[in-house]
C-alpha cells in the first residue's frame, strides 16, 4: 500500500530500538498535524510497558489506564519510563513518562490487578452484560475523512461500522489493528484498546472537522475484565459546551459484550479553515 508520497507502509507503529526507546513510524500519523501522532498508538506503547512491570508483580488485569497528554507527541524517537508506586496483595499503582525530543508529552497512572477465579450468583443487576447487537463480520467498512494522502492512523486501523456515521455524531464503530503496534511483537489486548480508546472523540464527532478542532487533553480507560479477541468497539458519543470545553465518552465491547468504559476531555476551537 502507497499514498501520493509513493513511501511504503511500515511494518508496524513503531519498532524498538533497546527496552525503553522506540523509533515511530509514519503509522502513528494523526489528523490534526502531518508530524504529530495519533494519541492511541503512543498511549498503547506505554500501555505495554507498564503491562510488563506489573506482570513481574503478578498483576496482570490493567483495571485502569490514565493519560495526561501534555504536549503533541511528534513522529520521532520516544522513550518510556515506567515508575512503580505501590503494590499491595491484590492491586499496584503505577506511574509513566513519555519522552521525545527530551521533552515530556505525556505522563500516565495506571491500576493493576491480580486475577483470581471467584464465584459469582446466578442472577446480578445488569447481567448478563450488555453485547453489541453487530459484530464486525456483519458490520460496513468505515471511512475516515482523512488520511487519503499520507500514510498514518487510517491505515494502522481497520473500522467497521455496528451503528450510526462515523463523525456524524453517536455512533459504535469496531476497530481492529492491520499491523503490529511492535514491530516483532505481539500486541495485547490492553494496547489494542488503548489504540481504539483515543478515537472516540473523533468517530462521535458533532462538529465539522474542517472547522473545528477537538483535540483531547487525556484519556482514561477503565476495564472491568481482560479484552478478548483482535476486534474493539466503542459505542460512543460527544458532548460540547460553549465555554470551548467537551467530553466524549465510550462503552467499550469485544466479541464477548461489555468489557469497559473510556472518557476523553476535549479543548474544541475553530480553525483557520473555519
Amino acid at each position: 500500500m502507497t499514498r501520493q508520497s509513493d513511501r511504503p507502509t511500515p511494518n508496524a507503529a513503531y519498532a524498538r530500538i533497546d527496552e525503553r526507546t522506540f523509533h515511530s513510524t509514519a503509522l502513528t500519523r494523526g489528523p490534526w498535524h502531518p508530524d504529530h501522532q495519533h494519541a492511541g498508538p503512543p498511549i498503547a506503547l506505554v500501555c505495554g510497558a507498564v503491562e510488563k512491570v506489573a506482570h513481574a508483580h503478578g498483576l496482570t488485569h490493567i483495571g485502569r489506564l490514565t493519560a495526561n497528554l501534555i504536549r503533541p507527541v511528534p513522529i520521532a524517537k520516544l522513550s518510556v519510563e515506567v515508575m512503580t508506586d505501590y503494590v499491595g496483595r491484590n492491586a499496584g499503582h503505577f506511574s509513566a513518562h513519555l519522552i521525545a525530543d527530551s521533552k515530556e508529552v505525556g505522563r500516565f497512572t495506571a491500576l493493576a490487578q491480580r486475577e483470581t477465579h471467584v464465584e459469582l450468583p446466578n442472577s446480578l443487576p445488569g447481567h448478563p452484560l450488555p453485547t453489541m447487537s453487530i459484530l464486525p463480520d456483519r458490520a460496513a467498512e468505515g471511512h475516515f475523512p482523512f488520511g487519503k494522502s499520507q500514510v498514518g492512523y487510517a491505515d494502522l486501523v481497520e473500522a467497521r461500522v455496528a451503528d450510526g456515521k462515523m463523525f456524524h455524531g453517536p455512533c459504535a464503530i469496531w476497530f481492529r489493528l492491520r499491523y503490529p503496534l511492535l514491530e516483532s511483537e505481539e500486541t495485547s489486548p490492553y494496547q489494542r484498546v488503548a489504540v481504539a480508546a483515543d478515537s472516540g472523540n473523533g468517530i462521535s464527532a458533532i462538529l465539522d472537522y474542517h472547522e473545528y478542532s477537538f483535540l483531547n487533553c487525556d484519556l482514561t480507560i477503565n476495564l472491568l475484565r481482560r479484552p478478548a479477541g483482535e476486534w474493539i468497539c466503542l459505542q460512543a458519543r460527544t458532548y460540547a459546551d460553549a465555554t470551548g470545553a467537551g467530553l466524549a465518552e465510550s462503552a467499550l465491547f469485544d466479541g464477548k459484550g461489555f468489557v469497559g468504559r473510556s472518557t476523553q476531555s476535549l479543548s474544541i476551537r475553530k480553525t483557520a479553515r473555519g
